[in-house]
């Protein structure tokens, strides 16, 4: 599949008035600015360790979470693609220390502290009855398990289990009890005071949440404000649907779409539309700049990157045709359970479907696809080598193998470059 620049027809629109049409330089340019807010053409951009991690999702806003671990689970692998010396014990440090907390954006994450007042609107809607996982939640259960936390202290949902299992069924029978516990969570009574491992210890937000954070709701207005600015801090571009992407609010929208309409109008944003039909704006001027120069390096990205999240985005800027397809029917997938895309200089030029053996410290490539049109291989391969080499150590892996290649001419070239890593 070709990964070719975006065609020539991609119009600027200043106010309503489509003004010029843009060179295959203004395309790069676009890549690149989407790149460089994402702090994924630098080798340091937010800087290294604990510090770094912490600026990283400061800067990004949020940092999904997810508990698929065929390969570092998502939030550890966006972090170790974008902070050196990054490791996983740094995020539970961060949440502990309160730089972090627990919620809900478009999914479950991680998201600055200072950010905390813009859960309020989900969590004050949650409480009002409008429905996240369960439907008439179980008010009196819900009640006891506030006071047995007030009294007996942090919880996690395995103790609910284990009580279960010794005293038998009754009010801390494990699913309505478990529905109790993230129902408060949502509702934003309970907050995630640590991980044991993967599991989430949950505590009352008052003992958890510190007394400098500010506590004020938002308005409507500056909730969009402040999702508008985030997507302009860390995509470089923002659209009505990226900068609510899955938030089934349509106050919030209409708010969205007056303030970037306004904002366009004064010109403090740029209109932009992409050949799939996309609208979307950048800051005034932000094309005026030289475009950053690129690493010759491969980055091996997360399905859940926020890079790639968002499909239509993706193809619209890169012109990468991604999914991710662990929630796809096997027979029904074209590249495997859990795809990882594959990020050279400033194009897509691949996917690869992997599995760590972690008891025998096997990091396994079960296919591999190449997309590179216009690239040369052994440049390409040299550095996804060396990609490899980091990508093997992260996943605390010993060796690495490849069954499948595509196109198939490469399976030499592709089992050459690994073989010196092993």
């Amino acid at each position: 599949m070709a990964n070719p620049v975006l065609s020539q027809n991609v119009t600027k629109k200043v106010g309503s008035k489509v003004s010029e049409k843009w060179s295959k330089r203004d395309s790069q340019r676009l890549r690149r600015l989407v790149l460089t807010s994402q702090g994924l053409l630098h080798t340091q951009p937010f800087g290294r360790g604990l510090s770094g991690a912490s600026n990283a999702i400061n800067h990004l806003g949020y940092l999904q979470i997810d508990s698929i671990s065929v390969v570092e689970r998502a939030h550890n692998h966006v972090l170790f693609s974008r902070v050196p010396n990054f490791n996983a014990e740094m995020l539970n440090r961060l949440l502990s220390e309160n730089e972090i907390f627990e919620y809900w954006s478009h999914a479950a994450a991680f998201l600055p502290i200072d950010d905390f007042r813009f859960s309020l609107p989900y969590k004050n809607a949650i409480k009002n009855g409008q429905t996240h996982w369960y439907k008439q939640p179980d008010r009196k259960l819900i009640g006891e398990l506030v006071e047995r936390i007030r009294l007996d202290g942090p919880i996690r949902s395995r103790d609910i289990e284990a009580d279960q299992k010794k005293n038998g069924a009754g009010w801390w029978d494990w699913k309505p009890a478990k529905k109790a516990l993230e129902q408060l969570y949502m509702e934003g009574d309970l907050m995630v005071s640590r991980r044991d491992g993967f599991q989430k210890v949950y505590d009352l937000t008052e003992r958890v949440l510190p007394d400098w954070v500010d506590k004020t709701p938002p308005s409507v207005d500056e909730f969009a404000e402040h999702l508008l600015d985030q997507q302009l801090r860390s995509q470089g571009m923002a659209s009505l649907k990226s900068a609510t992407y899955l938030r089934r609010n349509p106050e919030l929208r209409k708010a969205m779409k007056a303030i970037i309409e306004t904002k366009t109008h004064d010109k403090a944003l740029e209109k932009y539309v992409l050949p799939n039909g996309m609208e979307f704006v950048v800051g005034a001027g932000a094309f005026d700049q030289r475009a950053p120069r690129v690493l010759d390096r491969v980055q091996i990205l997360s399905p859940f990157d926020p890079v790639v999240i968002q499909r239509d985005r993706l193809q619209g800027v890169f012109q990468f045709d991604y999914q991710i397809e662990c929630y796809v029917p096997e027979a029904k997938r074209q590249y495997g359970y859990f795809c990882l895309p594959l990020l050279y200089q400033d194009r897509f030029t691949g996917r690869m479907d992997c599995k760590v053996h972690r008891k025998t410290k096997h990091l396994e490539i079960k296919v591999l696809f190449l997309e590179l049109d216009g690239i040369d291989y052994d440049r390409f391969l040299a550095a996804f080598s060396q990609s490899m080499m980091d990508f093997r150590t992260f996943q605390q892996c010993d060796d690495v193998s490849v069954s499948k290649v595509f196109p198939k001419h490469l399976k030499s070239k592709v089992h050459n470059a690994l073989v010196h890593m092993n």
